[in-house]
């Protein structure tokens, strides 16, 4: 699994955003590293969406809250992370839960 990379589009970004677009974009991204290395190594068969909200949570209570609120990350990139953490799990044989 490639590490998952948080990339601002300039477009929706005020002019202070944009100024700290670089420091705000390698915070977010070692936030989301983080909770994606946290999520796998915890990772005990929950779906993909769970893990999803998992990752999200824990991505945002590694900021700072001001910063925690702004984030609203794609969902489907979000998720795309969340199915490589089941992927992974998948193929070092963790059990999945029974539905």
């Amino acid at each position: 699994m490639t590490e998952p990379q948080v990339t601002l589009d300039p477009a929706s970004l005020n002019p202070v955003e944009e100024k700290l677009r670089g420091p705000l974009e390698d915070q977010l991204t070692s936030a989301l590293r983080s909770a994606t290395e946290t999520t796998r190594h915890a990772y005990a068969g929950e779906p993909v969406d769970e893990v999803a909200t998992i990752l999200l949570e824990r991505t945002k209570a590694a900021l700072h809250p001001d910063i925690a609120d702004g984030f609203h990350p794609d969902q489907a990139q979000l998720r795309h992370v969340a199915e490589s953490i089941v992927a992974d799990a998948e193929t070092r044989d963790i059990p999945r839960p029974r539905p």
